[in-house]
């Protein structure tokens, strides 16, 4: 196209507006897809944590619209156990940060998850399905709001963290919960790619719900580094 022909006069002003208003769009399609996370960081020999702020971009899907409450930050995982038989058991590998699933002794799904981190590690051995909730909500874990619901403590641990005064605690959500043992258990939560959790098993949306479908109270779990 010859831009200096009659029949497409040049005008720098509309140029620079098109300019404008595509990087506009732009900005408002990434800022749709992107949300913020905060996770705490281990300092070592100290005991103590810093929080970082970590911009996470969720990948838009065509069920986004239909399903937003149920959306997930990262949603990876891989299940073909429908047309499976057999009895359910579970193989954690918290080296590899991934969770094995087993039908009558075929492998049937795998996930990956978080667990424990740095000096609340998730415990390894031998157990067993022992409590199913498809709508838990932890009693020892979540945060400290004020009465408008301003959060003026996150990731709080109710045995070790006082309560400010006037201080409400908001529990902290954890959809399709298989408890294991005491206060460890496997449910939806955010994945970093690095054990980040107070010592429970997370997994992404669509595991979570199929790992709680497939399991019953009794399912075996084995739990390696």
């Amino acid at each position: 196209m010859n831009f200096s022909s009659p029949s497409f006069p040049w005008r720098p002003g509309a140029a620079r507006l098109a300019l404008l208003l595509l990087f506009a769009s732009l900005s408002l399609v990434l800022s749709s897809c992107q949300q913020y996370v905060e996770v705490r960081r281990p300092i070592p020999g100290t005991g103590a944590f810093w929080v970082e702020k970590i911009a996470v971009y969720k990948r838009p899907r065509a069920s986004d619209s239909q399903h937003s409450s149920q959306s997930s930050l990262y949603d990876a995982g891989e299940w073909h156990g429908d047309t499976m038989t057999g009895s359910p058991r579970m193989v954690i590998n918290l080296g590899e940060q991934k969770v094995y699933f087993y039908k009558g002794g075929q492998l049937a799904g795998t996930s990956p998850i978080s667990s424990g981190r740095e000096g609340m590690g998730t415990v390894t051995g031998s157990f067993s399905v022992i409590e199913k909730d498809k709508d838990h909500a932890s009693s020892l874990f979540g945060d400290y709001v004020s009465k408008d619901g301003e959060v003026l403590q996150r990731e709080i641990d109710v045995r070790k963290d006082p309560r400010p005064p006037g201080a409400l605690f908001d529990a902290a959500r954890m959809p399709f919960f298989m408890r294991i043992t005491g206060a460890t258990g496997m449910h939806e939560g955010y994945l970093p790619g690095y054990p980040a959790s107070h010592g429970c098993i997370r997994l992404p949306h669509r595991m979570a719900e199929i790992f709680f479908r497939e399991s019953s109270v009794g399912t075996p779990i084995k739990i390696v580094h």
